[in-house]
């Protein structure tokens, strides 16, 4: 079993723009509420094959997540596989909304450990994190609009 989660938003600012934030991995913890940290693991910062170390939060939970880009098509795509104690896969997507606009989608599928609940774990943090994660887009989107 999994648990998928979808947050969605329009940013007021061109893709390019919107891209420009979120190739800056190093950044996510800007507007990511629950990355505390980003550590790279290797020299490579951008593109498919960059791997990293999240330390990331959720309430009393503080786990770290091993992560790596498996999917970069610049302007458009990132995706990642998580595989730390939560397994699973993200992606990022951007998409022309016409008028200098942009829409954006983050959309995860992640698998629980045993020790964090398994799948009661799992439907009891899909409410809070997708209410994390929209706190995230709307903190990526003031970050985005406001330069």
């Amino acid at each position: 079993m999994s648990v998928v989660i979808s947050v969605s938003t329009t940013i007021d600012a061109a893709p390019a723009v919107t891209w420009a934030a979120l190739e800056d991995i190093a950044t996510h913890t800007r507007w990511m509420k629950d990355a505390v940290a980003i550590r790279f693991t290797g020299a490579q910062r951008t593109g498919t094959g960059t791997e990293f170390e999240c330390v990331t939060r959720v309430g009393p939970f503080r786990l770290t997540d091993v992560m790596s880009v498996t999917a970069w098509e610049p302007g458009r795509t990132m995706g990642v596989d998580h595989r730390g104690a939560v397994r699973g896969s993200g992606r990022f997507s951007v998409h022309d909304a016409g008028g200098g606009r942009t829409a954006f989608a983050w959309d995860e599928t992640l698998v629980f450990p045993w020790w964090l609940g398994g799948r009661l774990g799992e439907r009891v943090a899909r409410p809070v994190l997708t209410g994390i994660w929209r706190g995230n887009v709307a903190r990526l989107k003031a970050l985005v609009e406001g330069g």
